[in-house]
Formats: structure tokens, C-alpha cells, sequence
């Protein structure tokens, strides 16, 4: 499939920045890269201080990949460190196991284009599936995403799923740790810098009145290694992310401008899709390396907390 033109009407596609964060991913990177749309503006490796030869591997596969290394441990930091250095329209952030699908960036774009400030994929609808999930932890997830709707408003069918996209004019909205800051002295992580960031950057966008849309997606089995995870240490930091980011959005409500963030991300497109159109973007998937066509998945439609 060929995404030449994702605007139409003669108008010029966004560039696209791909965020992964990796630690010891050599095996993986191959698959992972091959799989990458033709036609992105960058691809941003954070190195989480890999023992390996991921960064090695990475440049081989991608001698234009943009190489970052964070400042401080977790998968929050890495992210934070990623989106810093990003300088495309639209960033989206996939893992470097081979459990998130890149022939699904189409469909993330799309929604963006079409309106939305910030996309999140989703395992558990409109033809969404996970295969690596276990039941526990679908029991949690299904917990965890519930409390968020009754809280926030929203209509989340996938909490904690890390495939999300989203307007790069959007990242001051989701306030996340200062990349400078030290790494604590005792080695702990600066909240945020884990795996919490997922949990805290999808109930900000929608907190803070985003247009936020869902695509589903297929999470596949991480292909080599073993995951970070820890089902219940993980899932109590992510409740306890939950009930801290409703504290967060009482206090903000009567005194921020509900209208802000939406003039930020309008103007930033604006200026975007005014731009002389020289060299669009065009997204090519590669057909061999796809596991599973665009088409037999329906991106949800944009809604507004």
C-alpha cells in the first residue's frame, strides 16, 4: 500500500518522526526497521544504554537514524528524550521487541490529518488483538481503563497500550520530566521516567481537552527476549498515576484556557500544511514484511473528551 498523499486536495503530507525506544535490542531492530514505512522524515533509536550492539546494529540497518542516547533510566525518560530531539509534524512512538506493527503508522497519521491532536492504538477494539497479553494482566488493564472513564469522561477502550501519535506542537501539553534532571542518587526514577509514562501522557491528552481518536491495533509477541514488565508492580504504579493525574486535572481546571492547546495544534498545522510543497511525504509499506493489512482495520473515529 502507498500512502503518497495523505492530505489530498493538493496539499502537502506531514513529515513523520518515528520514536523508539531500545535497550538490548539487536535481534529485534532488523525486523523492526524492515517493517518501518517508506518515505518517514526520521527515525529517532534512544538507547537506553544498551550492552549489546543495538546502536550498531541500528546505524547498519539505517545509516540515517537519528541516535539519542537518555539521561536517565525507565521508558518515560527514553520517550521524553525522543520527542526533544524529533523535529518532524507528527512523532509516533513504537517499541523496538516487534510487538507493535510500523505498517499501522498510515493509519495513526491519517486520523491526525483528519483532525484529531492525539491518536492512541488500541488491542481491544475495531479489529484490534493482542497476542502477548495474559489474562491477568487483561483483567487489569480492563480495571485500570475503567476507573480513567469514570473519572475522566473519556472513552478509552485501551489504557495502557504504548502505540500512540500525536502532533509534535502537543508535547509541552503532556508535561513531561525535565530531560535534564539528574537520575535520583538512591537509582530510583523520577515519576514518569517508567512505564507509567503510557498511563500519564494518554489521560493528559484527553485531560486537558485534546481531540484524541483510537486505531486499532495488533500487538504481537515480543520476538526475542524477555519483557520489562512487572504485572503487579507496574499495574500499582499505574493506578497510583491514575488518581495522581486526577488530582493534577482538578487543580488545573478552573485555571487553565480551554482553548489553548487547540490554537497551539491549529496553528502549528496551519503553518504546515502552508508550506511550499516540495518533497511530500510518501509513506510506502513494505508488503513482505507486513503482518497484517491496513485495511482490515477501522481506525475509531475522533472524539472529544
Amino acid at each position: 500500500m502507498r500512502l503518497s498523499n495523505t492530505h489530498g486536495y493538493g496539499m502537502q503530507s506531514p513529515t513523520v518522526s518515528v520514536v523508539i525506544p531500545a535497550l538490548n535490542e539487536e535481534r529485534n531492530l532488523p525486523h523492526v526497521f524492515a517493517a518501518l514505512p517508506a518515505g518517514l522524515h526520521e527515525v529517532v533509536l534512544v538507547d537506553g544504554g544498551s550492552v549489546d550492539r543495538t546502536v550498531a546494529v541500528a546505524r547498519e540497518l539505517r545509516p540515517d537514524v537519528v541516535v539519542v542516547h537518555q539521561t536517565r533510566k525507565g521508558k518515560g525518560n527514553a520517550l521524553a528524550c525522543g520527542f526533544a530531539a524529533s523535529t518532524g509534524d507528527i512523532i509516533v512512538m513504537i517499541d523496538a521487541d516487534g510487538s507493535t506493527d510500523p505498517a499501522e503508522i498510515p493509519l495513526f497519521v491519517q486520523q491526525l490529518v483528519d483532525g484529531a491532536d492525539f491518536v492512541k492504538g488500541s488491542r481491544f477494539s475495531h479489529g484490534g488483538r493482542s497476542d502477548d497479553i495474559t489474562p491477568l494482566r487483561k483483567l487489569g488493564n480492563d480495571g485500570l481503563n475503567l476507573v480513567v472513564n469514570v473519572l475522566f469522561g473519556t472513552r478509552f477502550t485501551d489504557l495502557c497500550y504504548g502505540y500512540n501519535a500525536f502532533w509534535r506542537s502537543v508535547v509541552p501539553t503532556l508535561g513531561l520530566p525535565d530531560t535534564h534532571l539528574p537520575q535520583p542518587a538512591d537509582g530510583s526514577k523520577l515519576w514518569g521516567d517508567g512505564f507509567e509514562i503510557e498511563t500519564m501522557i494518554n489521560i493528559r491528552a484527553a485531560a486537558d481537552g485534546l481531540k484524541v481518536g483510537e486505531v486499532g491495533s495488533v500487538e504481537h509477541a515480543r520476538i526475542h527476549g524477555e519483557s520489562n514488565l512487572n504485572t503487579f508492580r507496574d499495574g500499582f504504579r499505574v493506578l497510583r498515576t491514575i488518581l495522581s493525574e486526577y488530582g493534577r486535572a482538578r487543580s488545573r481546571r478552573d485555571r487553565r484556557a480551554p482553548i489553548d492547546h487547540q490554537r497551539v495544534t491549529t496553528e502549528s498545522r496551519g503553518r504546515m500544511i502552508n508550506r511550499p510543497a516540495v518533497g511530500a511525504m510518501s509513506l510506502d509499506l513494505n508488503t513482505n514484511t507486513r503482518r497484517r493489512t491496513v485495511a482490515d482495520r477501522t481506525p475509531l473515529h475522533v472524539f472529544e473528551d
